[in-house]
């Protein structure tokens, strides 16, 4: 993500617009039809704005406590239709509780809590992940 990690900053990517405009170009770049966005914590600065903006573009959506849910109103998400699955740690005490009560709003989502892992769920509870992700990507269309 540019301004992450090792990144260099890309001042294109400062407003929400330019941050739709770079994960547009990342996905026709690779040539993606349709594809489920998985965004996990920072990665929802982008992933929020593309969804609200172009979610019709995905087939599914899976936030994993990200960051930026509070900057979008209810009524924001409401009118969102991408199938979503809201996955997090049951130990993640911070971001995730914050980003479920915005992210419900979402009229097409499904909420799987993994206990006891926190914040990077992935990497603490990788097979019950994955069992929820995979799940999540059968019932897709």
């Amino acid at each position: 993500i540019p301004g992450y990690g090792d990144s260099p900053s890309a001042e294109a990517v400062v407003t929400a617009q330019g941050r739709v405009a770079f994960l547009d170009h990342v996905l026709q770049e690779l040539g993606m039809q349709r594809p489920v966005l998985i965004s996990p914590s920072m990665s929802g600065r982008f992933a929020l704005p593309f969804l609200l903006a172009q979610g019709d573009r995905l087939s599914g959506f899976v936030p994993i406590a990200p960051v930026g849910t509070k900057d979008y109103t209810a009524e924001q998400y409401r009118r969102v239709q991408t199938p979503t699955l809201i996955l997090y740690g049951d130990r993640d005490t911070g971001l995730a509780p914050q980003a479920l009560q915005n992210l419900q709003h979402l009229p097409e989502h499904q909420v799987v809590v993994l206990p006891g892992a926190g914040h990077a769920c992935y990497l603490a509870k990788p097979e019950d992940f994955h069992r929820a992700l995979l799940g999540f990507l059968r019932r897709l269309k």
